[in-house]
This record gives C-alpha cells, sequence and structure tokens, in this order.
C-alpha cells in the first residue's frame, strides 16, 4: 500500500517464557516467531518497515538478515509507547499512515490488516485500533466506551477496576495511525500508571480529548489475535497454525488422513493428490510434487519430492531430492546431498548421504552410501557399505550403470566400479574394476570333514 509503514514491536525479553533467548526469536512451527509478523507486514506492500529491537538485538537482527527491513534499538524496554518512539527516527520523512503491531502476533492474518487500513483511511480516522471480545480477556487492556459506542480510551489490566475487569472487549496492540498525530501525541504519553510504563493505549485518551477522530475495527476472531507470552501459549500458537495450513492444503486437494497429527510448516509446498499419513512432518522449504504417497511418522526437511515418489514408513529425508516414482524406505535415511533419480528403490535401513544415485538403481537393504556416485540400473544387494572415511578424508566411490553387486561387500575409496561389471557376494573391493569385469575376494572355502566329531571327543578325553 502506498503512503503505509509498519513498525513491529520485537524488544522486549519475554520473563515469562523462562528463557534466556528472547521471545521472538523462539520457534514456531520452525519459523522464529518474529517471522509470522513481518510476513503479515511485508504482504500489504508497505513504503518501509520497521522492527524495534532491544533484548538480544543482534540475534533478532541475525534472524531477520537479507529481509530488508529496517531496525530501531529500544536501549530499555519502557512500555510500548516508549518502542515506537525509538522507531522514529527510521520514519524520518515519512508522511501516510503508521501500523503498529507486536513481534509475537503469530496468528495475524494480512487480510484483518488491510481491513484495518482500508477503514482507517475510509473513516479518516488520526487512530484506528482492532478489538474483539473475549468472555475472559486475561492479561489484555479492556475497551472503555461512551454510551453511545465511541471510544474513550483503554485501560490494563493491572489498572483496571473491579468494574473495567469485567469487561469483554479487549485491546489486542494493533493500531493504525495518521504519521502526524503519532509524532505530535506521542511525547505527550506519561508513565503514571502502575508499572511506570509508557503505554500505546494512552494515545486513545489523548486523542479523544483532542478531538481527534478514533475508530475501531472488531473482529470475530479472537484466536487470530492471540498474543505469546508462555511456552504454554507459544504450543497453543503452534497448534492454531498448524490447523490453519493443515486445513489449506485439504482445501487445496491434498489428503491429510489425521490433521490432528500432521504438522507441516509453512513453507512447505504438496502438490494435489499427494496423500499425507498420520505423524509426518514436513520441514522447511520441502516441495513434494503431486501424486505422491508419505506413510506414516516420516519426517522431511527442505527436500523436494518429485510426483509419484512414495516415502514409506519412519523414514527420515535431509536437503536431498527424490526422483519421480521413486520409494525410499521404510526406516530409510537420506542425509544432505543426496540426490535420487527416478523409479530407483531406496529400501529400509538404508542410510545415503552426498550420493548421486540413477535412474532405476536397487539399494534394497542394510546399505550405506556415502560420497557415491551411482549409476543407472545398478543393484545393490543387502549389507553394502561404501568406506569413504580413512580417518582423515573423505573419498568417493563410482559405481557406473547397470553393475550388480552382491551382498556383503564393501568398495573402499577411491574406487571405480565400470559399467556393467558384477561384484560377488561377500568382496572387499580396494581398487578399480573395469566395465564388464567380475571381481570378487572371497577367501576360498575350506571343510574339514568329521571336525565336531574329534572336537568332541578331544573334550572327553580331558574329563
Amino acid at each position: 500500500m502506498k503512503r503505509l509503514a509498519v513498525v513491529v514491536l520485537a524488544a522486549g525479553q519475554g520473563t515469562r517464557m523462562k528463557s534466556e533467548r528472547a521471545k521472538v526469536l523462539h520457534p514456531v512451527l520452525g519459523l522464529p516467531m518474529i517471522a509470522y509478523p513481518l510476513a503479515v507486514a511485508r504482504a500489504l506492500g508497505p513504503e518501509r518497515v520497521v522492527v524495534v529491537v532491544g533484548a538480544q538485538a543482534d540475534k533478532v537482527k541475525e534472524s531477520l538478515q537479507g529481509s530488508g527491513v529496517r531496525f530501531a534499538l529500544q536501549k530499555e524496554q519502557k512500555g510500548t509507547a516508549h518502542a515506537v518512539k525509538a522507531a522514529l527516527p527510521a520514519l524520518r520523512g515519512f508522511a501516510g499512515d503508521v501500523v503498529a503491531l507486536y513481534g509475537d502476533s503469530t496468528l495475524l492474518r494480512p487480510e484483518t490488516l488491510k481491513q484495518l487500513v482500508r477503514l482507517h483511511r475510509r473513516k479518516k480516522a488520526d487512530m484506528t485500533l482492532i478489538t474483539a471480545d473475549l468472555p475472559d480477556p486475561f492479561g489484555y487492556g479492556r475497551i472503555i466506551r461512551d454510551p453511545n459506542g465511541a471510544i474513550l480510551g483503554i485501560v490494563e489490566q493491572k489498572d483496571c477496576t473491579p468494574e473495567q475487569h469485567a469487561l469483554t472487549e479487549f485491546n489486542p496492540g494493533i493500531y493504525c495511525y495518521r504519521s502526524d498525530f503519532l509524532k505530535k501525541a506521542l511525547p505527550r504519553v506519561r508513565n503514571n500508571n502502575r508499572q511506570k510504563e509508557y503505554y500505546l493505549t494512552d494515545l486513545v485518551e489523548i486523542a479523544v480529548k483532542g478531538g481527534k477522530q478514533v475508530a475501531s475495527l472488531k473482529i470475530a476472531d479472537a484466536a487470530e489475535l492471540m498474543g505469546i507470552n508462555t511456552r504454554l501459549e507459544l504450543a497453543q500458537a503452534a497448534t492454531a497454525l498448524r490447523a490453519r495450513i493443515n486445513q489449506a492444503h485439504c482445501l487445496a486437494g491434498v489428503t491429510i488422513e489425521d490433521p490432528d497429527s500432521a504438522w507441516i510448516e509453512p513453507e512447505v509446498g504438496i502438490g494435489k493428490d499427494t496423500v499425507i499419513e498420520r505423524g509426518v512432518r514436513l520441514c522447511g522449504r520441502t516441495t513434494i510434487g503431486p501424486e505422491c504417497v508419505i506413510e506414516m511418522n516420516v519426517r522431511i526437511e527442505d527436500s523436494w519430492i518429485r510426483p509419484g515418489a512414495r516415502i514409506k514408513a519412519g523414514s527420515v529425508l535431509e536437503e536431498c531430492e527424490v526422483g519421480e516414482g521413486t520409494q525410499v524406505g521404510p526406516m530409510a535415511h537420506l542425509r544432505p546431498g543426496s540426490v535420487i533419480g527416478r523409479d530407483a528403490r531406496i529400501g529400509n535401513f538404508v542410510e545415503t548421504k552426498k550420493a548421486r544415485i540413477g535412474n532405476g538403481a536397487k539399494l534394497s537393504h542394510l546399505t550405506y552410501a556415502g560420497d557415491a556416485e551411482i549409476g543407472k540400473n545398478v543393484n545393490i544387494g543387502c549389507g553394502f557399505i561404501t568406506c569413504n572415511y580413512d580417518g582423515e578424508k573423505k573419498h568417493k566411490t563410482v559405481i557406473e550403470d547397470d553393475v550388480f553387486v552382491g551382498s556383503d561387500t564393501q568398495t573402499v575409496a577411491p574406487v571405480k566400479i565400470g559399467k556393467g561389471a558384477y561384484i560377488g557376494s561377500g568382496s572387499t573391493i580396494t581398487r578399480d574394476v573395469p566395465a564388464g569385469a567380475l571381481a570378487l575376494t572371497r577367501a576360498p572355502l575350506v571343510i574339514k570333514e568329521g571336525w565336531t566329531q574329534k572336537r568332541k571327543a578331544k573334550k572327553a578325553g580331558k574329563k
């Protein structure tokens, strides 16, 4: 929106979190709390976004590196009005409307902020605030209105009389101001309250007494305005956000068998007709194509799953790519740098790391492939290991197309197995194998007939 700035208040430590970490850095579904109100702010297309930092300011700035926001430092936390006042230098030269919201507003929707700004401008108000009703708005300031419904002021809960405490309409702390009113009114805020803090809520009374226009937007979904002050509220916010995300995927054509047990983070993309079974967790910037099946208790992080793939129960995938029509698992572990081709099979208790595995290849069970390049249509038997680490450095194993590797085999890298070669079961391959060759290092079979009886007789003689 033109002539719009947003100030996000993120300076508090959050003492009720009982943590050494600043409140806005606590993760909610994989992202720091501050990321959510910031995303809502940017959705408005403002000319400026200012984040007011204080507690662990450097770490908060680091978490927002590259976001394009401006920062303002609140050296001492003396209240919300004091925090917005700290942001005024970053608004120097700006003339328009200023939205202020908290850094723990994880459930706020962009549509709600847009409604706020539109109402503010339509009413030509000097300030506009969001309100809602709750049976017991514990911890929130109460909205005070006159008999005609006009807002007279806001009283913080700690300063409420018993009658004011019984009011159900509350203030979640989300405002829109004319910048000229804000700059003139902030110096008039006083700290004559029990906390000795400078409250933004006092701007309502200042505006009313000054004959300014105060408007309000009451929304029906009070849960959207939820703040986070404790670990319990952190969990409640994550649950609410998870339900919203899962609902959106279901409405977009994804089958989620048990939405209450599926954890899907905000940046995950899922294609149509994909099935997500119970207990799945999809993290980071994971993309799952259409017509995939993600079986129960799978965890996938920052990975790309192409169309038609099936990730079987209990598997863990990290920073990897799975090709079209490929099956992974059950109980497989694809570590960072693994790229699996199409129509491949990665079976139970198989682990890969920095491995490129070609189309149609099969690593079916009890295998480790690290720092490896495995070609198309390679068939690897049970119990195969790439010995890639010599105690000091990692080395690469190359297995070309159409190779057959028997069970219980090791390759000691660096080593290359040529196209179409066969490796006999039980072999340890320590040097390159030419294309089309048979390689085996099996020791000769020794059979000693009658050995068991002789052993028994020897034991009996000792007695």
